[in-house]
């Protein structure tokens, strides 16, 4: 028999498991990028126009390594996408101490900077690079959650590699699907897992991507000092920053050609 005070202690317990039962994997979804967005910086990080990026980046093939570079990375945020899919981005990638080599993208196009002139980017490692960075969760929080059929669902917590997660999935108008896992602490990403479509061997991979180090970098942004990418589970690259600095007004030249340079043919 059922008695008052039992009846009183029940009440809520079941009340709160009919709340549950009514949330949705949308509404977890959207709670859970709210913690993300808090925990990278609320509104510092959301309003981020500009991030430099100074370090060593790796690169692997079969898992062994192939090459070894001093990278400075810059990034300046746009207020809209270039043609196509282009992301909302200006890029600069800039090698070797004094930053002589490098590859721009913007507004579209992409070119490899030399001392010989500026190449045109191989259509393969441009549709790599505006796939990829249309993935990136960071690119996701700062740009692109308020598109139109983006869609942020959440079945809860999981663990993955020996590690308690809270899991979030993305998916967008052209149904391309990102997996990430947060620290179920931090919130912080610690994992993104995505399927591409291999531009030359026109087959599904699986790339997965690992963040760890995070710092906060002034004036309140936290960010991943190491970052490591696989592709069907072999590393093929890794890039650890020794500074990352927000918010720098980074110049127009960093992302422009410069004037007078010769336009070389683009590889085949």
């Amino acid at each position: 028999m059922m008695t008052r005070r039992f009846f009183a202690v029940s009440l809520p317990a079941a009340l709160a498991a009919r709340r549950l039962r009514a949330e949705t994997s949308e509404d977890r979804g959207r709670k859970l990028l709210d913690k993300l967005i808090a925990a990278l910086g609320g509104d510092v990080f959301l309003n981020m126009h500009d991030r430099t990026e100074e370090g060593r980046a790796y690169s692997f093939f079969r898992d062994q390594l192939s090459g070894l570079s001093i990278v400075h990375l810059y990034t300046q945020y746009t207020q809209q996408p270039g043609p196509g899919d282009f992301p909302a981005i200006r890029e600069r990638q800039a090698f070797l101490k004094n930053q002589d080599d490098a590859v721009i993208f913007t507004q579209g196009q992409a070119f490899e900077v030399t001392f010989r002139g500026a190449r045109p980017l191989a259509d393969d490692r441009l549709t790599r690079y505006v796939d990829t960075t249309n993935r990136n969760i960071f690119y996701i929080v700062r740009q692109r959650i308020h598109e139109n059929g983006m869609i942020f669902e959440s079945p809860g917590g999981d663990v993955i590699e020996n590690q308690p997660v809270q899991v979030l999935n993305i998916t967008d108008f052209q149904n391309r699907k990102v997996t990430v896992y947060l620290h179920h602490l931090t919130f912080l990403p610690i994992l993104q897992r995505t399927h591409m479509m291999d531009p030359i061997l026109k087959e599904r991979r699986e790339e997965v991507t690992r963040y760890n180090k995070y710092r906060s970098v002034k004036p309140g942004v936290m960010w991943p000092f190491d970052i490591q990418r696989e592709r069907d589970g072999e590393k093929i690259f890794q890039m650890f920053s020794e500074s990352v600095s927000v918010n720098d007004n980074l110049p127009d030249k960093l992302f422009s050609l410069p004037s007078g340079i010769k336009i070389l043919k683009k590889d085949s």
